[in-house]
């Protein structure tokens, strides 16, 4: 029997594993800078699987972009994809693309015990929607409903290239000559207790907050919001202790709304790709 991919490829990874009996299996991780096309890197994992071109029956993959037509071009990295050139390379009798959020809130359905922090307690109610909202790469914005998901972006600011954004204002502001030049080094800076590192962590909280914030109130998202991506975990109890909590709540007259609404940390590695399993099972079975 021929074997079923998933992928869930973001701006800087690309993430993929065999899917069967209805769980991941074999997950690898590849740089998106080491391949000229999302063919190459998922030949790269089929020849580490031991998997012949012509040995998958479908692939699902998360995509960060809206998804539409034969042509998709992906957002925060150099890759193309036309759907049918794709089948025909790997000799793939079926693709589905979905919208790399789509996935995520798909795969708030299968989290486990032990994989969410919470942030702010209440009580979700599982009649209203959920927002998934993650500053990677880019900023990713979801809504978990039965009826499907949507997709926003709003990621100047709340995502990688944001917190070095931020540091370079707050330096800007101060007549200081930056001394980091990359996310990563922010990170490790606030984590080190160096003030405007971890200034810039909290503003960037603090922005995150009042940006999921708005959108419980646009969804009515009293299904509770759950904070994905690359980001936060790195510096999850700096967040946890962040105005993030006070700005999310913080509308005005309608601060009262958000009263019980749960807000989680997930710290699940790999949810976009198991929401992108639980697509391409959707699909398969209808």
């Amino acid at each position: 029997m021929k074997d079923l991919l998933v992928g869930d490829i973001g701006g800087t990874n690309a993430r993929f594993a065999l899917w069967r009996d209805n769980q991941l299996h074999e997950v690898k991780v590849f740089a998106t800078a080491d391949y000229t096309s999302p063919e190459q890197a998922i030949e790269a994992y089929l020849h580490g699987q031991g998997i012949a071109r012509g040995g998958l029956a479908a692939v699902c993959l998360a995509v960060a972009g809206p998804v539409e037509g034969d042509e998709f071009r992906f957002t925060n990295n150099h890759w193309r994809l036309s759907r049918l050139a794709f089948c025909k390379t790997l000799q793939v009798e079926r693709l589905v693309l979905i919208n790399d959020f789509t996935a995520m809130a798909l795969g708030m359905t299968r989290l486990q015990e032990g994989e969410v922090r919470q942030v702010c307690p209440g009580q979700a109610d599982p009649t209203r929607p959920a927002l998934v909202i993650g500053p990677g790469t880019g900023l990713g914005v979801g809504s978990l409903l039965r009826l499907g998901g949507g997709h926003v972006s709003a990621e100047t600011v709340l995502s990688g290239g944001g917190l070095v954004r931020l540091y370079q204002a707050l330096c800007a502001l101060d007549g200081d000559t930056p001394r980091h030049t990359s996310p990563a080094q922010i990170t490790d800076a606030a984590l080190g207790g160096e003030p405007r590192a971890l200034a810039v962590i909290e503003q960037f909280c603090r922005f995150l907050g009042r940006v999921a914030g708005n959108n419980v109130l646009t969804l009515g998202a009293r299904g509770g919001v759950y904070i994905v991506g690359g980001v936060i975990p790195r510096f999850a109890d700096l967040f946890l202790r962040s105005g993030f909590a006070a700005s999310f709540a913080d509308k005005g007259c309608m601060s009262g709304y958000f009263a019980g609404v749960p807000v989680w940390l997930v710290t699940a590695e790999f949810s976009g790709l198991l929401g992108a399993g639980v697509a391409l099972q959707q699909a398969l079975d209808h």
